[in-house]
């Protein structure tokens, strides 16, 4: 059975969604690969012990210039926010952890290591990454969760390979807009990352329109209202046929 996912909506500090999106972007991935590439490796119930950088600071705002929509133009001030894709039934304190997590491992502020019991001990100390940083937290080992990163270890090469290939997906994702717009059904194939020779049901295009549409919406960090108008032009000349 398919796995069922939803596109969320997470309210963070200014500084920590400039942070995710930075290792997302030296990683050649986005915000919900890199949590899901914590969560992959790491229990729910170490993830949970993790500390939650929480909602933003009340005057730490942003300015956002709407895209589309009846209000296209118009200057909104909001809440910072991230835009992830991840199975159903997460709440945003811990994909936010794993966020914090994954910011963590990656600058070596904390690292998982082997204990005598079976397992997890997390070690080392975690500044979130707002400047200036705040006092570090410690996040002190649970005798509890001792030992199980032996095998974890041995399942990263298998999870690494799933994020080369969530990588690779991605990047055919995203299609250069095309100069006249979308005329022919060999275009509109183009647009939904389909071989000219495809001949896709109306099912799997509906799918496959709302995986592109979470990452080509305006309001997507990595949207553009160009390639969301094709999209929606595509998805009419292909329901017609």
């Amino acid at each position: 059975m398919a796995e069922v996912k939803e596109s969320y909506t997470l309210s963070c500090s200014s500084a920590f969604r400039d942070a995710v999106l930075a290792l997302a972007e030296q990683r050649r991935v986005n915000a919900g690969d890199l949590a899901r590439s914590v969560m992959l490796v790491v229990p729910p119930e170490v993830i949970e012990l993790y500390p939650d950088p929480g909602e933003p600071a009340d005057d730490d705002r942003e300015m956002v210039n709407l895209h589309s929509g009846p209000s296209m133009g118009k200057v909104l001030r909001r809440k910072p926010r991230l835009q992830v894709r991840l199975p159903s039934g997460m709440s945003s304190p811990f994909i936010r952890k794993s966020l914090n997590l994954a910011l963590a491992l990656a600058g070596g502020m904390m690292s998982l290591q082997v204990g005598d019991k079976d397992g997890v001990v997390l070690g080392g100390t975690m500044a979130p990454p707002p400047p200036p940083p705040p006092e570090p937290v410690r996040c002190e080992p649970d005798p509890e969760l001792a030992g199980q990163v032996s095998r974890l270890t041995s399942e990263i090469a298998i999870h690494t390979e799933e994020l080369d290939r969530l990588r690779t997906v991605l990047s055919v994702l995203s299609f250069d807009p095309l100069p006249s717009g979308v005329q022919t059904e060999g275009e509109a194939l183009f647009v939904f990352g389909y071989p000219p020779t495809a001949d896709p049901d109306s099912r799997e295009l509906r799918a496959r329109f709302r995986l592109l549409a979470t990452v080509h919406h305006p309001d997507s960090p990595y949207g553009s209202h160009q390639r969301m108008s094709q999209l929606n032009a595509a998805m009419d000349l292909l329901r017609q046929r």
